[in-house]
C-alpha cells in the first residue's frame, strides 16, 4: 500500500472511534482490518497490503485515539468560533490525524495538510476541504 491509502485506512480506522467506546476499539480495529483483508482477497488486484502495513495502520490508529484528548485541546485553543463538540466527525477526524501527523510523527506540514484536504474532499461535504485546510492553516 502506498502512504496515501495507509493514511485512508488509519482515518477510517479512527473515524469509528466516534460511534464506539474507546475501549473497545482494540477489537473494533481487528474486526476493521480482517473485513478489509476478506474485501481485498475478493479481488487480487487491489491485495496488496502487507503484514507490516496492517500493523503501521492498527498502531497508528491506536496512538491517534490515545491522544485524542490532547490534540482535541489543541484544536479548541486554536480555531477560533469552532469547538470540536461542534465540527462534523468527518472533518474533526482530518483535522485530528493531520495534527497528529505533524506533531508526533514530524510529517511535512505541507505534506500532512494536503493528504487531509484530498481525503475531505473524498469522505467530507462540499465544504469539508476549505474548512480543513482553514483549521489547519489556524494549527499551525
Amino acid at each position: 500500500m502506498n502512504r496515501h491509502e495507509i493514511r485512508k485506512e488509519v482515518f477510517k480506522a479512527v473515524f469509528m472511534n466516534e460511534f464506539h467506546d474507546t475501549e473497545e476499539m482494540d477489537g473494533i480495529i481487528a474486526t476493521f482490518l480482517k473485513g478489509r483483508d476478506i474485501a481485498e482477497t475478493e479481488d487480487l488486484a487491489k491485495n496488496n497490503k502487507t503484514p507490516d502495513d496492517e500493523e503501521y495502520i492498527k498502531t497508528k490508529s491506536e496512538d491517534i485515539i490515545s491522544k485524542i484528548s490532547e490534540i482535541d485541546e489543541l484544536i479548541n485553543k486554536s480555531v477560533d468560533g469552532w469547538k470540536t463538540t461542534r465540527m462534523a466527525k468527518v472533518d474533526l477526524t482530518l483535522i485530528r490525524l493531520a495534527l497528529y501527523e505533524i506533531k508526533f510523527e514530524n510529517i511535512p506540514v505541507g505534506v500532512a495538510i494536503n493528504e487531509a484536504v484530498t481525503l475531505a474532499d473524498e469522505f467530507g461535504t462540499d465544504n469539508s476541504a476549505g474548512f480543513v485546510n482553514g483549521a489547519l492553516a489556524k494549527l499551525v
